[in-house]
């Protein structure tokens, strides 16, 4: 290698207002679903409930936390693959959400119905989607 200095890579754009909320609350869903994973660990280790059920929810709610916190991040850095799997949740939890309301009206299901419809509608407005297309943004 050689003593030359790297050349400078131009300073990205600052991350619109709206992509950070979108990020923030996707964060804060992927929080919920691992707290959720943990709440389930420690049903398994006390021996409340059947092991095999809990450890396959304990798998997929960390893997769902995963998914998330890793789909905010690309948000965030302008990925457009992290629009995919944020809607696909928000779409899930709107019908889930719907569903609990329809048994019985809860806060927690309003909040989760009001939460996956602000994500939803936020993803498409056209700040988020031009920080995530490739080319409409200055890097």
């Amino acid at each position: 290698m050689t003593g030359s200095p790297a050349p400078q890579q131009p300073r990205p754009a600052a991350v619109p207002g709206p992509v950070r909320v979108v990020a923030g609350l996707v964060l804060l869903e992927a929080l919920a679903v691992a707290a959720l994973a943990v709440a389930l660990v420690v049903a398994l280790v006390r021996g409340t409930s059947m092991p095999g059920p809990v450890v396959f929810l304990v798998v997929l709610a960390a893997g769902i936390a995963a998914v998330l916190g890793g789909a905010a991040r690309a948000l965030l850095q302008g990925e457009r693959w992290g629009r995919a799997p944020v809607m696909t949740v928000q779409i899930l939890l709107v019908v889930l959400a719907v569903g609990w309301l329809g048994v019985e009206v809860a806060a927690w299901s309003v909040a989760v119905l009001v939460l996956a419809v602000a994500i939803g509608g936020l993803l498409v407005t056209p700040t988020v989607v031009a920080w995530t297309t490739v080319g409409a943004r200055e890097d």
